[in-house]
């Protein structure tokens, strides 16, 4: 081989891993998970769930998404007794210990998580929370900043103007882009159940880059988050957007 040969054989391998690296910057690592919950179609096969049982139209869970985690990637249980675990695997969450939260975090994670009159926050903490370097004031702090981001989005204004109707995968994918930044859609994975023979649309599960993990994204804007957090395939490609009531 000629040296002119070898000079762009090596200019080609190393555009090839100049091109990989840039791939792998833009695409980022998701290393925690935002999952939220459109509740009615939770409550659908859940109804004898107390926040299911009190749900109304005109509660804040009905026209918005619900927070229903924030999970590190990988990771769950850390530092957790066995007797916590086996009372968590059980679903008998009420008595797992109570959660420590200031009164203002307090009464906003229970607009945030309905769940929270199921136990729920105590599940979330033991499973995933304790895996976090944060407070469970501040882990919870975060977790409702970030779905009240998600709430003051496209996203959101377009399941509350479908009520009742089917959503397309693209059509969220598209709103996702429009608040959260071209791609950010990518970065997101739709979940559906079954009512019947209705097909509802029941939680997005949405890539976070690793800054999700600190008290400081209680502040953070969700694009950023996103954007810095790999890709991943969409999952469930339409559901109708449930009503509250069953």
């Amino acid at each position: 081989m000629s040296s002119m040969q070898l000079r762009t054989l090596s200019f080609a391998v190393s555009m090839v891993i100049a091109g990989a690296a840039v791939a792998q910057e833009a695409g980022g690592r998701t290393r925690f998970i935002l999952a939220a919950s459109w509740q009615p179609a939770f409550c659908q096969t859940n109804q004898k769930k107390a926040e299911c049982a009190t749900q109304a139209t005109e509660r804040h869970d009905a026209t918005n998404f619900s927070l229903h985690g924030l999970w590190p990637m990988r990771q769950d249980y850390c530092g957790v007794s066995a007797d916590q675990k086996a009372a968590d695997k059980d679903g008998d969450w009420n008595k797992l210990p109570e959660v420590t939260l200031s009164d203002e975090t307090k009464t906003a994670l229970a607009k945030a998580m309905p769940g929270t009159q199921s136990g729920l926050e105590r599940h979330e903490w033991v499973k995933h929370g304790a895996c976090t370097k944060m407070s469970a004031d501040d882990y919870f702090g975060v977790g409702v900043h970030l779905v009240g981001a998600l709430n003051a989005s496209a996203v959101r204004d377009l399941f509350a103007a479908n009520i009742g109707k089917p959503v397309k995968a693209e059509a969220i994918k598209a709103a996702f882009d429009k608040s959260f930044g071209p791609g950010a859609g990518d970065r997101v994975k739709m979940s559906c159940r079954r009512a019947g023979n209705i097909r509802m649309i029941s939680e997005l599960t949405i890539g976070l880059s690793e800054a999700a993990g600190a008290a400081s994204a209680k502040s953070a804007g969700l694009a950023d988050l996103i954007q810095g957090a790999g890709k991943t395939s969409f999952g469930c490609d339409e559901g109708v957007v449930d009503a509250a009531g069953f």
